[in-house]
């Protein structure tokens, strides 16, 4: 039985050990697997695309996902169970509905607020602890997810709308998605977006984003140009990307979430 967590709770509390105890208090066999701790503070939309981008590389089972800056409000805590046989378990703000939607969508949705899983007193500040972890721990055990809580209509539940890629010209207009660690700069676009663009691998490439215009070249990866040049690039999720060779695109081309980038030929 898999259990993975994602959550923005970082490394320095005990918050991510102590979902681990109680996972494993109440599924001794779960395996759990942490796919990152180090989502941003309360960034719900780089939680979801974190989440998106890591299920296709794990072991079916039960995802949790607490990215929850309404926390203790009245937003509501969901189970769902995706056609592809995954179940998500997170609060209803839309962290969950990237994994939902490249999982084939919605088999069944419940909501766990009152789930007779949680653990009772539950916080009003950790349900990581109280009432996600200890869900998906019985799911992961076996117990059914109609069991769980009550039925929510999918068309109910609260989704993330991401930018998408357009045509004007010659132009292609995309949007930073995300940064990442490094300061790399993923777009909405994928090299499908390119076609009839004239860019193509080994050619130069135009940026023109806020009020800068940049060059960059369209590479395979990071080495193919000196350090400190930038590229444009085909990252792991097949996302056009923009990176500068052992630097921060992020920083050094002033890009972040939601920026519009033109690219063009040059």
């Amino acid at each position: 039985m898999i259990v993975t967590l994602l959550t923005d709770y970082g490394r320095e509390d005990e918050f991510v050990g102590v979902c681990h105890g109680v996972i494993v208090g109440i599924a001794p066999e779960a395996r759990v697997i942490d796919i990152t701790h180090g989502i941003p503070r309360f960034d719900v939309r780089r939680g979801a695309l974190s989440l998106r981008d890591a299920l296709p590389f794990m072991p079916k089972g039960v995802h949790v996902a607490v990215v929850d800056p309404q926390v203790g409000t009245q937003r509501r805590a969901v189970a769902v169970l995706c056609n592809d046989g995954r179940v998500l378990v997170g609060p209803d703000n839309g962290l969950l509905s990237l994994a939902w939607e490249l999982s084939g969508g919605i088999d069944l949705a419940v909501d766990i607020t009152r789930s007779p899983h949680r653990l009772e007193p539950v916080s009003a500040t950790f349900h990581g602890r109280d009432l996600f972890a200890p869900v998906a721990a019985h799911l992961a055990a076996g117990a059914e997810v109609a069991d769980a809580g009550t039925p929510v209509e999918a068309e109910a539940l609260v989704r993330i709308e991401l930018p998408t890629p357009q045509r004007d010209g010659e132009e292609l207009v995309a949007h930073v998605l995300t940064v990442d660690g490094y300061g790399n700069v993923i777009l909405d676009a994928s090299h499908d977006d390119l076609a009839g663009t004239d860019m193509t691998l080994g050619g130069h490439v135009e940026l023109k984003a806020r009020d800068g215009t940049h060059g960059a070249t369209f590479v395979t990866t990071f080495a193919d140009v000196e350090a400190g040049k930038a590229i444009l690039y085909e990252d792991a999720s097949r996302m056009l990307a923009i990176a500068v060779n052992r630097g921060s695109a992020a920083e050094e081309l002033d890009l972040a979430p939601d920026t519009e980038v033109r690219l063009r030929p040059r």
